[in-house]
């Protein structure tokens, strides 16, 4: 049965209505706040997650961790942290002491997550680790077993996953009214400046997959809800101007599901490239795009129906939504740690992509030998 546009009006309110925004998902906050410690004050912690938290319902910033002390006083006095809350990378076990830290969130580089992560759970604190999770399998497990030995609760910074867009977006793909999905694409990345510690293969563990292609990776398995049968990857690089002598700059790969769904994935640090996926399916298609800070955005075309949202013209940023999805992600992961319930966003779900990215690069590397 063809599905008309005020069908497909009904389906995308329905939807809409079925996902976890702020209002409901704070409606039974008994008013306690969870205390967060921001382990780390790079762009990430200072630009994004602090003002998040601050600007939440659920949750406020007490302490900082940094190796930057005359850094940490400024940002601590912005957020009216005493001095006996700012510790650096020596004395961070010593949170443990401090009862007014909850929670810790780990904004490091990638190869410091497990080990702050780990002594986290150690000091009876809750952890929120930025992703990727951890560089290697074997450091994502023990960060999960870390917290379940701690009893402490562990998620990782997928903030799409708890961004309404987002869940609208899987509603409409699992509800079939794009018919079965056949095709994938989605791309993701930017062209990076030397210098960055993302170019350091200790702390990055990789080039722009592990940073910017994880988005394309798990926004196919989130929104399938399929894990992929099978990988195959290509990797490069272009410009030997000394940024890439330890990181790959591109990685293309492929992954078929169980479904038959076939998606191809690409992601680069040598050219600026908008992120986005786009679900093919046999009654029409679906694309999400903003996988950065600029706010979420969908269309769908369904047997000659269109739908934009935010607005119809999702170019205006009058009509976008707020781009802050680290306020519902802070608020998300403080509701998680007050009723006692596992973050959707687990432990194990950073380690599912951890493994995936590990199978795209051994294929990688096979195929560029062959």
């Amino acid at each position: 049965m063809p599905v008309t546009r005020r069908d497909f009006t009904r389906l995308a309110a329905a939807a809409s209505a079925a996902t976890i925004l702020p209002s409901s998902l704070f409606a039974q906050s008994s008013g306690r706040k969870i205390r967060y410690c921001a382990v780390g004050l790079g762009r990430i912690s200072v630009d994004h997650f602090m003002p998040g938290t601050k600007m939440s319902s659920l949750g406020e910033m007490t302490a900082v961790v940094s190796g930057h002390p005359d850094k940490a006083k400024k940002i601590a006095a912005e957020y009216g942290i005493p001095e006996s809350s700012i510790y650096n990378y020596e004395n961070y076990d010593n949170i443990r002491n401090n009862p007014n830290i909850d929670a810790v969130y780990i904004g490091l580089p990638n190869g410091m997550h497990a080990e702050y992560t780990i002594r986290a759970a150690q000091a009876g604190k809750h952890v929120l680790c930025e992703k990727p999770m951890a560089n290697t399998v074997a450091e994502c497990e023990a960060m999960i077993a870390a917290c379940k030995k701690a009893n402490r609760h562990l998620m990782i910074a997928y903030r799409l996953q708890v961004e309404s867009t987002t869940l609208h977006a899987q509603k409409i793909i699992r509800s079939g009214v794009l018919g079965k999905i056949q095709a994938i694409e989605s791309a993701n990345g930017f062209n990076i400046a030397p210098g960055e510690w993302r170019l350091n293969r200790k702390l990055a563990g990789g080039g722009p997959l592990m940073d910017v292609g994880i988005y394309s990776l798990n926004a196919c398995r989130f929104l399938t809800g399929e894990e992929p049968a099978h990988v195959s990857a290509y990797s490069s690089v272009i410009d030997h101007d000394g940024r890439f002598d330890e990181v790959e700059e591109n990685v293309a790969w492929t992954m078929k599901f169980p479904s038959g769904t076939v998606a191809t994935c690409t992601t680069t640090y040598g050219a600026s490239m908008d992120g986005f996926i786009r679900l093919h399916g046999s009654k029409g298609s679906l694309t999400v795009t903003g996988f950065g800070y600029q706010g979420i955005h969908l269309t769908a075309h369904i047997n000659g129906a269109t739908r934009s949202e935010p607005g119809e013209n999702v170019d205006d940023p009058q009509q976008a939504k707020d781009p802050s999805e680290f306020v519902v992600e802070s608020d998300y992961f403080s509701k998680c740690i007050l009723d006692n319930t596992t973050p959707i966003p687990s432990g194990e779900e950073g380690l599912r992509d951890i493994a995936i990215m590990m199978k795209i690069y051994e294929s990688a590397a096979r195929n560029n030998n062959a």
